[in-house]
Protein backbone atom coordinates (compact mmCIF):
# COMPACT_ATOMS: atom_id res chain seq x y z
CA UNK A 1 0.00 0.00 0.00
CA UNK A 2 1.18 3.69 -0.49
CA UNK A 3 0.19 5.65 2.42
CA UNK A 4 0.02 9.56 1.36
CA UNK A 5 -0.98 13.03 2.39
CA UNK A 6 -2.91 15.12 0.21
CA UNK A 7 -4.59 18.75 0.01
CA UNK A 8 -8.03 18.83 -1.61
CA UNK A 9 -10.62 20.90 -2.26
CA UNK A 10 -12.02 19.52 0.76
CA UNK A 11 -9.31 19.75 2.89
CA UNK A 12 -6.19 17.87 4.41
CA UNK A 13 -6.61 14.07 4.33
CA UNK A 14 -4.50 10.92 4.77
CA UNK A 15 -5.28 8.60 1.35
CA UNK A 16 -4.01 5.54 0.20
CA UNK A 17 -2.64 6.42 -3.76
CA UNK A 18 -3.80 3.26 -5.77
CA UNK A 19 -3.04 3.19 -9.83
CA UNK A 20 -0.35 5.01 -11.67
CA UNK A 21 0.22 7.93 -14.26
CA UNK A 22 -3.07 9.31 -15.30
CA UNK A 23 -5.12 6.77 -13.78
CA UNK A 24 -4.12 7.49 -10.49
CA UNK A 25 -6.27 8.01 -7.55
CA UNK A 26 -6.34 9.23 -3.80
CA UNK A 27 -8.99 7.13 -1.25
CA UNK A 28 -9.48 8.92 2.08
CA UNK A 29 -8.63 7.33 4.81
CA UNK A 30 -10.43 8.31 8.08
CA UNK A 31 -8.72 10.22 10.97
CA UNK A 32 -5.19 8.10 10.59
CA UNK A 33 -3.21 5.48 8.22
CA UNK A 34 -1.41 3.54 11.48
CA UNK A 35 -3.05 0.06 12.37
CA UNK A 36 -6.08 -1.01 9.87
CA UNK A 37 -7.39 1.74 7.56
CA UNK A 38 -10.00 2.57 7.35
CA UNK A 39 -11.56 4.55 4.27
CA UNK A 40 -14.43 7.26 3.88
CA UNK A 41 -15.44 6.08 0.84
CA UNK A 42 -14.38 9.71 -0.40
CA UNK A 43 -11.63 9.84 -3.96
CA UNK A 44 -9.56 12.18 -5.91
CA UNK A 45 -7.40 11.61 -9.15
CA UNK A 46 -4.09 11.86 -7.82
CA UNK A 47 -3.55 15.00 -10.66
CA UNK A 48 -6.39 17.04 -9.10
CA UNK A 49 -5.19 17.58 -5.28
CA UNK A 50 -1.46 17.89 -4.13
CA UNK A 51 0.80 16.03 -2.49
CA UNK A 52 2.14 16.79 1.26
CA UNK A 53 4.83 14.98 3.70
CA UNK A 54 2.87 12.04 3.94
CA UNK A 55 3.26 12.21 7.87
CA UNK A 56 3.60 14.88 10.29
CA UNK A 57 6.60 13.37 12.59
CA UNK A 58 6.69 13.97 16.41
CA UNK A 59 10.53 14.08 15.60
CA UNK A 60 12.57 13.04 13.13
CA UNK A 61 15.42 10.93 14.08
CA UNK A 62 19.00 10.63 11.40
CA UNK A 63 21.63 8.28 11.20
CA UNK A 64 25.31 9.99 10.35
CA UNK A 65 27.98 8.53 8.54
CA UNK A 66 25.79 4.93 7.31
CA UNK A 67 27.99 4.01 4.49
CA UNK A 68 31.76 3.78 4.52
CA UNK A 69 31.98 5.92 1.07
CA UNK A 70 30.04 8.56 2.29
CA UNK A 71 32.30 8.84 5.89
CA UNK A 72 35.53 8.79 3.42
CA UNK A 73 34.15 11.65 1.04
CA UNK A 74 33.77 14.21 4.57
CA UNK A 75 37.13 12.87 5.35
CA UNK A 76 36.71 10.23 8.43
CA UNK A 77 36.34 6.75 9.13
CA UNK A 78 32.62 5.48 9.93
CA UNK A 79 32.37 5.19 13.79
CA UNK A 80 31.96 1.60 14.67
CA UNK A 81 28.41 2.43 17.04
CA UNK A 82 25.81 4.32 15.45
CA UNK A 83 25.82 7.89 15.22
CA UNK A 84 22.70 9.46 15.67
CA UNK A 85 20.92 13.30 15.83
CA UNK A 86 17.74 14.86 15.81
CA UNK A 87 16.35 17.48 12.90
CA UNK A 88 13.19 19.28 14.38
CA UNK A 89 9.67 18.65 12.69
CA UNK A 90 9.32 21.58 11.34
CA UNK A 91 12.09 21.05 9.44
CA UNK A 92 9.36 18.79 7.40
CA UNK A 93 8.51 19.78 3.69
CA UNK A 94 6.93 17.82 0.99
CA UNK A 95 7.50 17.20 -2.63
CA UNK A 96 7.74 19.75 -5.07
CA UNK A 97 7.95 22.03 -2.13
CA UNK A 98 11.21 24.95 -2.28
CA UNK A 99 14.08 24.19 -0.12
CA UNK A 100 15.24 27.45 1.41
CA UNK A 101 18.67 28.21 1.29
CA UNK A 102 19.68 30.77 4.35
CA UNK A 103 20.83 33.91 2.82
CA UNK A 104 24.32 33.63 4.63
CA UNK A 105 24.52 29.49 4.37
CA UNK A 106 27.36 28.18 1.87
CA UNK A 107 27.43 25.52 0.64
CA UNK A 108 24.42 23.76 1.15
CA UNK A 109 24.34 19.96 0.34
CA UNK A 110 21.86 17.45 -0.22
CA UNK A 111 21.72 13.89 1.36
CA UNK A 112 19.19 11.79 0.09
CA UNK A 113 18.01 8.88 2.17
CA UNK A 114 15.91 5.99 3.06
CA UNK A 115 13.68 7.03 5.59
CA UNK A 116 11.73 4.58 8.00
CA UNK A 117 8.40 5.34 9.07
CA UNK A 118 7.43 4.61 12.80
CA UNK A 119 3.98 2.56 13.27
CA UNK A 120 3.53 2.43 16.67
CA UNK A 121 4.53 3.30 20.43
CA UNK A 122 7.75 1.15 20.94
CA UNK A 123 11.00 1.26 23.06
CA UNK A 124 14.01 -1.21 23.05
CA UNK A 125 13.10 -3.00 20.04
CA UNK A 126 15.15 -6.21 19.05
CA UNK A 127 16.38 -5.98 16.11
CA UNK A 128 14.54 -9.19 15.27
CA UNK A 129 11.58 -7.44 16.14
CA UNK A 130 11.82 -4.05 13.96
CA UNK A 131 9.67 -4.89 10.78
CA UNK A 132 6.31 -4.72 13.76
CA UNK A 133 6.87 -1.74 14.82
CA UNK A 134 7.31 0.25 11.27
CA UNK A 135 4.51 1.46 9.07
CA UNK A 136 6.61 1.54 5.49
CA UNK A 137 9.26 3.48 3.86
CA UNK A 138 9.50 6.77 2.47
CA UNK A 139 12.55 9.39 1.10
CA UNK A 140 14.36 11.95 2.43
CA UNK A 141 16.62 14.63 2.00
CA UNK A 142 18.64 15.80 4.76
CA UNK A 143 19.37 19.34 3.80
CA UNK A 144 23.10 20.43 5.18
CA UNK A 145 24.69 24.07 5.62
CA UNK A 146 27.89 22.14 5.97
CA UNK A 147 29.73 25.84 7.10
CA UNK A 148 27.42 25.98 9.85
CA UNK A 149 28.39 22.32 10.56
CA UNK A 150 32.15 23.36 10.71
CA UNK A 151 31.74 26.27 12.50
CA UNK A 152 29.16 24.76 15.14
CA UNK A 153 31.19 21.56 15.94
CA UNK A 154 27.26 20.15 15.86
CA UNK A 155 24.95 19.55 13.57
CA UNK A 156 21.44 20.83 14.96
CA UNK A 157 21.87 24.41 13.14
CA UNK A 158 23.62 23.25 10.23
CA UNK A 159 20.61 20.93 9.65
CA UNK A 160 17.86 22.24 11.29
CA UNK A 161 16.31 25.32 9.50
CA UNK A 162 13.03 25.28 8.15
CA UNK A 163 12.31 22.80 4.94
CA UNK A 164 15.70 21.38 5.45
CA UNK A 165 13.82 17.71 5.34
CA UNK A 166 11.82 17.03 2.61
CA UNK A 167 9.94 14.01 2.92
CA UNK A 168 7.94 11.90 0.26
CA UNK A 169 6.25 11.56 -2.19
CA UNK A 170 4.01 8.57 -0.16
CA UNK A 171 5.00 5.59 2.55
CA UNK A 172 5.32 2.33 0.95
CA UNK A 173 3.71 -0.09 3.42
CA UNK A 174 5.14 -3.61 1.62
CA UNK A 175 8.99 -3.21 0.98
CA UNK A 176 12.08 -4.91 1.67
CA UNK A 177 14.45 -2.13 2.34
CA UNK A 178 17.52 -4.14 2.20
CA UNK A 179 18.72 -4.11 -1.15
CA UNK A 180 17.33 -0.91 -3.24
CA UNK A 181 18.59 1.36 -5.70
CA UNK A 182 19.06 5.32 -4.26
CA UNK A 183 19.87 7.77 -6.74
CA UNK A 184 19.93 11.83 -6.31
CA UNK A 185 19.96 13.76 -9.45
CA UNK A 186 20.77 17.74 -9.44
CA UNK A 187 19.61 20.18 -12.22
CA UNK A 188 21.11 23.50 -12.46
CA UNK A 189 19.57 26.63 -12.54
CA UNK A 190 22.42 28.18 -13.84
CA UNK A 191 21.82 29.69 -17.30
CA UNK A 192 23.52 28.25 -20.20
CA UNK A 193 24.22 24.70 -17.77
CA UNK A 194 21.93 21.89 -19.62
CA UNK A 195 21.06 18.52 -18.33
CA UNK A 196 20.44 16.26 -15.27
CA UNK A 197 23.86 15.60 -13.12
CA UNK A 198 23.10 12.20 -11.30
CA UNK A 199 25.59 12.41 -7.88
CA UNK A 200 24.06 9.67 -5.67
CA UNK A 201 24.06 6.12 -6.61
CA UNK A 202 24.48 3.61 -4.42
CA UNK A 203 22.85 0.51 -2.82
CA UNK A 204 20.66 0.30 0.85
CA UNK A 205 22.44 -2.90 1.39
CA UNK A 206 25.84 -1.19 1.22
CA UNK A 207 24.49 0.45 4.87
CA UNK A 208 27.25 -0.34 7.63
CA UNK A 209 24.16 -0.39 10.31
CA UNK A 210 20.94 -2.41 9.04
CA UNK A 211 17.01 -1.40 9.16
CA UNK A 212 16.78 -3.43 12.31
CA UNK A 213 20.44 -2.40 13.91
CA UNK A 214 18.75 1.40 13.65
CA UNK A 215 15.85 0.85 14.97
CA UNK A 216 17.14 -0.96 17.96
CA UNK A 217 19.75 1.54 18.41
CA UNK A 218 17.67 3.98 18.67
CA UNK A 219 14.86 2.93 20.47
CA UNK A 220 17.10 2.28 23.30
CA UNK A 221 18.07 5.92 23.62
CA UNK A 222 14.09 7.08 22.75
CA UNK A 223 10.27 6.01 22.68
CA UNK A 224 9.18 5.74 19.39
CA UNK A 225 6.03 7.17 18.24
CA UNK A 226 3.57 6.33 15.59
CA UNK A 227 4.79 8.94 12.47
CA UNK A 228 8.47 9.74 13.78
CA UNK A 229 11.08 9.17 11.14
CA UNK A 230 14.09 7.44 10.79
CA UNK A 231 16.58 8.88 8.02
CA UNK A 232 18.96 5.70 7.89
CA UNK A 233 22.22 7.72 6.27
CA UNK A 234 22.96 9.22 2.75
CA UNK A 235 25.53 7.47 0.86
CA UNK A 236 28.39 8.98 -1.03
CA UNK A 237 28.14 11.45 -4.20
CA UNK A 238 26.62 14.87 -1.43
CA UNK A 239 27.12 17.84 -3.27
CA UNK A 240 26.09 21.61 -3.04
CA UNK A 241 22.74 22.54 -4.47
CA UNK A 242 22.23 26.56 -5.57
CA UNK A 243 19.74 29.21 -6.39
CA UNK A 244 17.21 28.25 -8.95
CA UNK A 245 18.27 23.95 -8.75
CA UNK A 246 16.38 20.92 -8.82
CA UNK A 247 16.74 18.38 -6.79
CA UNK A 248 15.34 14.67 -7.37
CA UNK A 249 16.01 11.41 -4.95
CA UNK A 250 14.52 8.22 -6.53
CA UNK A 251 14.40 5.15 -4.12
CA UNK A 252 13.60 1.78 -6.22
CA UNK A 253 10.15 0.83 -5.13
CA UNK A 254 8.96 4.04 -3.80
CA UNK A 255 9.30 6.70 -6.21
CA UNK A 256 10.44 10.18 -6.39
CA UNK A 257 10.96 13.13 -3.85
CA UNK A 258 11.17 16.43 -5.90
CA UNK A 259 12.15 19.70 -4.69
CA UNK A 260 13.01 23.11 -6.24
CA UNK A 261 16.01 24.99 -4.44
CA UNK A 262 15.55 28.79 -3.39
CA UNK A 263 17.85 31.26 -1.72
CA UNK A 264 16.47 33.33 0.85
CA UNK A 265 17.23 36.73 0.91
CA UNK A 266 19.22 38.82 3.35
Amino acid sequence: MRLGRIASPDGVAFVSVEGDGADAVCKEIAEHPFGNPNFTGRSWPLADVRLLAPILASKVICMGKNYEAHAAEMGGVAPEDPVIFLKPNTAIIGPNMPIQLPADANPVHHEGELAIVIGRPCKDVPAARAAENILGYTIANDISARDQQAKDGQWMRAKGHDTFCPVGPWIVTDLDPSDLEIRTEVTSGIAGTAGVEVRQLSRTSLMIHDIGAIVEWVSAVMTLLPGDLILTGTPEGVGPIEDGDTVSVTVEGIGTLTNPVVRKQK
